[in-house]
């Protein structure tokens, strides 16, 4: 990754050099931190960098907050000047990922609650292959945590490890990203990602008490399927048989964005390439988050 030339950490747009956190604070010792992943897509026609549902990932934000029951940070309307004069200063005008972060500073016990730290970062970032082409995936070995020991519902820096584990398998064993199932043994999410499947025209997810992340791309879907599709999505548990009996499997998430899913366990996903459900999806995402479709305005942010 070419680091950009600045970075918002604790208050200041610095060199991306100066944004450092001592090895003995609570977030380098424990990983006691939460972030919000989002992203700005450029619209070449209105020369504008819009922000994709900033309101719904500050809202989320503020709940992973509440719920590690940090003290209070800057306000949503500071963060939201901070991203404006980051992106400026880094001049994106290309698609981005931002991330903003909460951390605790202190060198202290592991119960403290603050001093709180704020850092945000803007980096140029285009849609990966996978968006075109489809993954591999692999059913992982290893289960996603359940709410009562670390809820996947909050975005907490440390609930990663568990995605982490499972991505080097994935890799290690020549997959492209793990599909992670909850204790129960009910399909739960990716490591970073929302699971959908298609299956005689209808849409499938995983519900929200199935130990995922209550994901604002996976609502996107969602929403968007029943708007322009007239699909209302299903959400309940999934067994893990489901998705290899599944017309179409996709994966979505800021990150990710849409993409299909083509194999699992080596065993194709229907006839093994991208579907036309999913590639539907994918035309009327994009669309939407560009701008170029211009209805939902409510989910634009212009940066410029």
């Amino acid at each position: 990754m070419a680091a950009p030339e600045f970075v918002y950490h604790n208050g200041k747009i610095v060199p991306w050099s100066d944004a450092t956190l001592h090895a003995f604070s609570l977030a380098g010792k424990y990983g006691i931190g939460v972030f919000e992943g989002l992203r700005g897509y450029w619209n070449d026609e209105d020369e504008q960098l819009y922000l994709f549902r900033l309101a719904e990932h500050f809202k989320r934000y503020a709940f992973s907050q509440k719920a590690m029951r940090f003290d209070p940070g800057p306000s949503e309307e500071e963060l939201t000047q901070a991203i404006f004069d980051l992106c400026k200063a880094n001049n994106i005008r290309c698609s981005a990922h931002l991330r903003v972060s909460a951390f605790l500073t202190n060198e202290g016990d592991m119960v403290a609650t603050g001093p709180v730290g704020t850092t945000i970062t803007a980096i140029p970032r285009p849609s990966a292959s996978q968006v075109k082409k489809g993954a591999s995936a692999q059913i992982s070995s290893w289960i996603r945590m359940p709410d009562n020991v670390m809820p996947a519902r909050i975005k907490c820096n440390a609930n990663y490890h568990n995605s982490r584990l499972a991505s080097i398998q994935a890799k290690q064993d020549g997959y492209d990203l793990p599909i992670l199932l909850n204790s129960r043994g009910k399909v739960s999410e990716g490591p970073t990602t929302c699971i959908f499947l298609v299956k005689d025209g209808r849409l499938i997810t995983p519900d929200v008490a199935s130990d995922i992340l209550e994901s604002i791309t996976r609502q996107t879907v969602i929403e968007i399927a029943k708007e322009y599709l007239d699909l209302t999505t299903v959400e309940r548990d999934v067994d893990r048989s489901e998705l290899i009996a599944a017309d179409e499997v996709f994966h979505c998430g800021t990150g990710a964005e849409i993409a299909p899913i083509t194999t699992i366990d080596r065993l194709p996903v229907g006839d093994g390439q991208p579907g036309s459900l999913t590639t539907k999806l994918q035309e009327i995402y994009f669309s939407l988050v560009t701008g170029k479709d211009r209805n939902h305005p409510e989910w634009r942010t212009p940066v410029y």
